[in-house]
């Protein structure tokens, strides 16, 4: 049991992998929708930390994935070609070149939750919910209103960005993220954020600092979201503005409610399930919003705990001890 969580990741890992070498099998229609379940399940499990274990509500999740996005690309389009000579080229020259672009992208969104956190989730609920959506927001307009001869590329975005992007990496990056937050959620240090999601007022009378607590979990939420954005923008090798609104944030938001606060089991099956529905409504794309607030309402009514809520695994847990 000690031992499960590593399993788990190098079994998750050893798959992506091997999947990998084998997706020129794959059509390029379902390898599409594959590699976008990959990256909403780390977007939605990274939001699960802060919405769902720490019991904050973010909504600017898409402006970390943007910064992520544009920070990924910026790297590979501007030093790309250098830093593959200086890795001699070759394959593992294309993937030492992609890691650093992605933990440049991930490390830049983790600095702005860092930036952003620091003075606002001092504040609760609906105010802090307005704070992060406004942020998303602000990051949007910046960088659409950049010069389009910039680095930003304006309002057109940007364009020609590398290919990088394949199966191995999105479901491993997917891995990467499950295992963190679970194992740092089950830890004994972990047990801060729960405390502050069950009872702030308490936590703080027992000497745990919330605060620190909180920034922790937005920062590493926002890492992670980075990390997606990344591996989108290198996916689809162009990104705009618009891309990264507050439907995107929403859409997030939506898939840790669906498969319920706080479970990561539930956020994944969440992720699969919107990321195909959101496939099938592609030909209606302005009835989608109104489904998924459908969908949401049916939800509180019949299951408002979520698909797949915590308390079901944390009673198959006691009953197996």
């Amino acid at each position: 049991m000690k031992y499960k969580a590593q399993i788990f990741l190098f079994i998750a890992l050893a798959a992506s992998l091997g999947v990998s070498l084998c997706a020129g099998n794959i059509d390029d229609y379902f390898l599409d929708i594959l590699l976008n379940v990959g990256i909403n399940v780390t977007l939605a499990v990274s939001l699960n930390l802060v919405n769902g274990h720490t019991g904050q509500f973010s909504l600017g999740h898409a402006g970390f994935m943007a910064v992520g996005a544009y920070g990924a690309s910026i790297v590979t389009l501007q030093l790309g070609d250098h830093l593959l000579q200086i890795f001699g080229g070759g394959s593992i020259a294309t993937a030492l070149t992609f890691l650093i672009a992605l933990l440049v992208g991930g490390g830049c969104a983790a600095l702005s939750g860092w930036m952003v956190g620091m003075p606002s989730l001092r504040l609760k609920g609906d105010y802090l919910a307005i704070v992060t959506l406004g942020f998303n927001e602000i990051i949007r307009v910046v960088l659409t209103n950049t010069s389009g001869d910039g680095p930003f590329g304006g309002a057109l975005g940007l364009k020609g960005i590398a290919s990088y992007t394949n199966f191995f990496w999105v479901f491993g990056v997917a891995a990467v993220t499950i295992y963190v937050v679970s194992t740092m959620v089950n830890s004994t240090y972990g047990r801060g954020f729960l405390a502050v999601r069950d009872d702030e007022i308490a936590a703080e009378a027992m000497g745990v600092n919330t605060v620190r607590y909180k920034v922790i979990a937005f920062v590493l939420g926002a890492f992670f979201a980075g990390l997606a954005g990344g591996l989108y923008a290198h996916f689809r090798s162009t990104i705009s503005p618009e891309g990264f609104n507050f439907l995107k944030s929403v859409d997030v938001v939506v898939m840790v409610i669906l498969g319920g606060m706080g479970s990561t089991p539930g956020v994944i099956a969440a992720a699969i399930l919107l990321t195909v529905l959101n496939e099938w409504l592609r030909d209606f794309e302005q009835y989608r919003m109104i489904v998924f607030a459908l969908i949401l309402i049916v939800m509180m009514i019949v299951r408002p705990q979520g698909l797949l809520p915590a308390s079901l695994f944390q009673r198959k847990k006691k009953e197996s001890a």
